[in-house]
């Protein structure tokens, strides 16, 4: 899937779709076990063994023993959360996000940790992945470290999710998900109910009253507050708010559906990066849907791309392949990166997000945008050039059919897959910068590559979800 929206890091403590809630007569689930809690793996919980079966534990964390309660049984293994530590590790603290502990939301599973452990803990699920699945175990993966984005120490690593989604329980109460069910938790007001959220976004809330409203069971409250270009809130700043709430999908305002023109706009989005030999920063200026893919964290979208374009290296009058490009979030500053002698062209899935870089890479000569699923628009197949002036296609066909000197790609969780890496090595790049946010994906990844002759090169990882067990990486790949 290449749609940008279908992302789930986006929306924590939502349930996948299709899966059931979790019902308590299912033999074994409810039963308290004491266990010795090992090593930590993918997906926020840690591994222990109860008479020879494996039980991925919640809540916990390595070295410790604890009673847990089992969640949910099966015939490979068994899920349960702790709930009640029998000896704690030296890393454990008070939960940051007491709502999301054993039984409650999804999206917090790590706000037990503290945030040097927590980091250590994704550096060893980043590497864990590398070495089980893709079968690399080189120096890159030596001491890896995963950097925390700018702020958060000093925040404690809250107050940094622009975008929050919350949904009405059975009395009309906001809240989230109840991890791995649809049973919905309500919350407190912001920041106590959810302290992930930004300072704009709890200000929002309360300037629209949405904790205190009683809504219809199931109603969706989305809330978007915009950062500035240095990952500062707007609002808390005094800059120009930008936030919107969203009900079911619509405008919100004042306690009714907003129904002028202009309230379904755009969100502004900005960063702020330096270029490649530029002795000053640049900033980028966007217009998103609400709706749409945004990176959450305040300083994700300047971090990450600052990242991409480090690992690009000097791309002027190159060609680019910008694959699954979404909004444009690292298109503008690859589009001056190449300068005017360069072409970037962008590949994305989805209408609404290729909407929205039409519009934000308007007037960029260098820019082509083109629409439709990426691993059928790098076959050949189903590829139509977006309309606007930043969208018309080369004669023949545009360059995505040709050779590229660097390919950057962003997919969604479920990673790049077979087909869209042989696509990208049948072009030959120089270099692939590939950013990801599920490590286990990478790794399949990153071991499709290493069959078509790239070898690893560089790996960074960065806490841009601090308090959950999610990371993002920049990987950069390169001819073997």
């Amino acid at each position: 899937m290449t749609t940008r929206p279908s992302r789930p890091r986006t929306r924590p403590g939502r349930p996948p779709r299709g899966r059931e809630p979790r019902v308590s007569d299912v033999p074994g689930v409810g039963e308290l076990l004491e266990l010795e809690i090992g090593p930590v793996a993918h997906g926020g919980h840690c591994v222990a063994r109860h008479e020879g079966r494996v039980v991925f534990v919640r809540h916990t964390l390595p070295g410790e023993r604890v009673r847990a309660r089992v969640t949910s049984t099966g015939s490979r293994f068994w899920r349960a959360d702790a709930v009640e530590v029998l000896e704690p590790s030296p890393d454990r603290v008070d939960p940051a996000w007491p709502a999301a502990g054993p039984g409650g939301v999804g999206g917090g599973e790590l706000s037990h940790v503290a945030l040097p452990a927590q980091r250590r803990w994704k550096a060893d699920v980043v590497a864990g992945q590398l070495r089980r699945i893709a079968r690399y175990d080189g120096p890159l993966l030596d001491g890896l470290t995963v950097e925390a984005a700018p702020g958060d120490d000093a925040a404690a690593g809250l107050g940094y999710r622009t975008r929050i989604d919350l949904v009405a329980d059975d009395g009309g109460r906001l809240g989230m998900h109840r991890f791995r069910s649809h049973d919905v938790v309500a919350l407190d007001a912001l920041p106590a109910g959810m302290p992930l959220a930004t300072p704009g976004v709890a200000e929002l809330a309360a300037a629209e009253d949405v904790f205190e409203r009683r809504w219809k069971p199931g109603t969706r409250v989305e809330l978007v507050a915009p950062a500035g270009p240095d990952g500062a809130d707007a609002t808390a700043t005094g800059g120009e708010a930008q936030g919107l709430v969203l009900v079911d999908g619509e405008p919100w305002h004042r306690g009714r559906v907003d129904s002028r023109p202009n309230a379904r706009r755009a969100v502004k989005e900005s960063m702020t990066v330096r270029l490649p030999g530029a002795e000053d920063a640049t900033t980028f200026t966007y217009r998103v849907s609400a709706a749409g893919f945004w990176q959450v964290h305040r300083a994700a979208p300047g971090l990450l791309a600052q990242a991409v374009l480090d690992a690009a290296g000097d791309v002027a009058g190159a060609t680019v392949l910008d694959l699954y490009s979404g909004a444009g979030l690292f298109t503008l500053p690859l589009a001056a990166a190449v300068r005017e002698g360069g072409t970037v062209v962008a590949v994305e899935g989805d209408d609404g997000a290729v909407r929205d870089a039409r519009r934000n890479a308007h007037g960029l000569d260098q820019v082509r945008l083109l629409t439709g699923d990426v691993a059928e628009v790098l076959a050949g197949r189903g590829e139509a050039p977006a309309r606007g002036r930043a969208a018309e296609p080369d004669a023949g066909g545009g360059p995505v059919h040709g050779r590229a000197d660097v390919v950057v790609l962003d997919p969604p969780r479920a990673g790049a897959k077979r087909d869209v890496v042989a696509a990208i090595a049948d072009r030959d790049p120089a270099r692939v910068v590939y950013v990801a946010c599920d490590p286990a994906a990478l790794a399949r990844d990153v071991g499709y590559f290493a069959q078509a002759g790239y070898h690893l090169t560089s790996l960074r990882a960065f806490d841009v979800f601090p308090h959950t067990h999610h990371v993002e990486a920049v990987a950069v790949l390169e001819r073997a």
